[in-house]
């Protein structure tokens, strides 16, 4: 393994915005990033399951990520559990064009919370076969915080959600800094000013957080119990977050 740098807690070769979460839950930016050796790192780590937040439209390689031949990549499974639908004109509306802050994490539970439910969903089939998950977006900071923030509320672990949201926020802007593409809406924040962005965004995370029933909502998403989880998969992924 590479020793871990500015942006990830993790030493995964090329991951970018890596950590650990609790038990065998992890986090990062987009797979896509990792390298060969990033990937056998994950797994020698005891990953087994990676489960993508993103939109099909998403998941594309960009010309300076690394080449990883099929073959060389470990056995993984890899789940698809998008939290959003960004082609729908009313959710777009009410959220804006870039999605970048938890004040939009309850329209996404209000308009989409059968996909939330999907997410947990692939989180309780990934976890229940063992070994660990990593979860992921694109900047491994938004959908991501969403989905470990409400995994660490269900599993009755929520004095990890501040320091988990912040490691998000703090490590993209870390990567901003020595991205090889600059992002087309962020760039890299000094100190100060992401101390107060910081707060800001942790008010809204945890008042989102406060007025959300986590296990209703997984148990009957939009009100529909047909579609919700069951009991061995919330406990499934509870025990995916046990220390």
């Amino acid at each position: 393994m590479t020793s871990p740098i500015a942006h990830s807690s993790l030493p995964w070769d090329g991951a970018v915005n890596a950590h650990h979460v609790a038990g065998r839950l992890f986090r990062m930016g987009r797979r896509e990033w990792l390298t060969a050796a990033g990937w056998q790192d994950m797994y020698d780590d005891g990953v087994r399951a990676v489960v993508d937040l993103r939109n099909p439209d998403e998941r594309v390689r960009r010309p300076t990520d690394p080449e990883v031949p099929a073959e060389l990549l470990p056995d993984m499974r890899i789940l698809s559990a998008p939290t959003e639908d960004q082609g729908n004109a009313e959710f777009m509306a009410r959220v804006g064009r870039y999605l970048s802050d938890p004040a939009y994490y309850a329209v996404n539970a209000e308009m989409f919370p059968d996909k939330i439910a999907a997410a947990f969903r692939a989180l309780a089939q990934a976890g229940g076969r063992g070994g660990g998950v990593v979860v992921h977006c694109s900047a491994g900071r938004d959908r991501t915080g969403l989905i470990v923030s409400l995994a660490l509320k269900l599993a009755g672990r929520e004095e990890l959600v501040a320091d988990q949201y912040a490691s998000g926020l703090r490590g993209i802007n870390a990567w901003h800094a020595v991205s090889p593409i600059k992002h087309p809406y962020e760039s890299h924040v000094p100190e100060e000013q992401l101390r107060q962005l910081l707060g800001e965004k942790l008010e809204r995370l945890h008042t989102f957080l406060a007025a959300t029933d986590v296990e209703g909502l997984l148990r009957a998403p939009g009100g529909d119990r047909a579609a919700g989880l069951s009991d061995a998969e919330i406990l499934a992924v509870a025990n995916l977050l046990d220390a």
